[in-house]
């Protein structure tokens, strides 16, 4: 009698999400050279595939980039052994949440403060408003109890390097009870 070996997990080692200035990108490239991965960063991606940077798609429209962005994710979490970090905006669509189902989801939380000062003067379309500190806070709120509703491990980045973000997130991916 053999003993069956357990299923493994298809998809990203882990997917990161959080607002804009949370730090995915950036603890997403050390998590992936911990993890001997590569970085997929969707908005990247996204930008390679259409031959457009992001302001420029969304001049059709926040829908129009939002279907991109649902498309191109959808191809991104079939794509195993790599750290996958999501735009911002991506859990925004059901049908994105409902594929994360399975997947390691870690939520880079950040303060409202300091996730726009680190995309303060940034191309950011979400941004362009009379008050874009003010607009980053909304948006944070708005989409928080989303980000924590997809994710399997919530990580704070509040006073902490993204060289220790990324070991934590290798350790609590390595071992979740810690």
């Amino acid at each position: 009698m053999s003993t069956a070996e357990p299923a493994r997990h298809t998809g990203p080692l882990a997917v990161l999400v959080g607002p804009m200035g949370a730090g995915k990108s950036t603890v997403g490239r050390r998590l992936a050279s911990l993890l001997s991965a590569e970085l997929v960063d969707s908005d990247a991606e996204i930008e390679r595939r259409t031959g457009r940077r992001i302001p420029e798609i969304f001049v059709d429209g926040e829908s129009a980039f939002r279907k991109i962005e649902e498309d191109v994710v959808a191809q991104l979490l079939s794509q195993s052994g790599c750290v996958l970090s999501l735009g911002g905006g991506a859990v925004l669509s059901a049908a994105t949440r409902a594929r994360l189902a399975g997947h390691p989801v870690v939520y880079l939380t950040v303060t409202p403060e300091r996730g726009f000062a680190r995309v303060a003067g940034s191309d950011r379309p979400l941004l362009r408003a009379d008050d874009p500190a003010a607009r980053y806070a909304e948006l944070l709120a708005s989409r928080d109890a989303t980000y924590r509703g997809v994710a399997t491990l919530v990580v704070d980045t509040e006073n902490h390097s993204p060289a220790e973000l990324a070991a934590r997130v290798a350790e609590l991916l390595e071992n979740p009870s810690r």
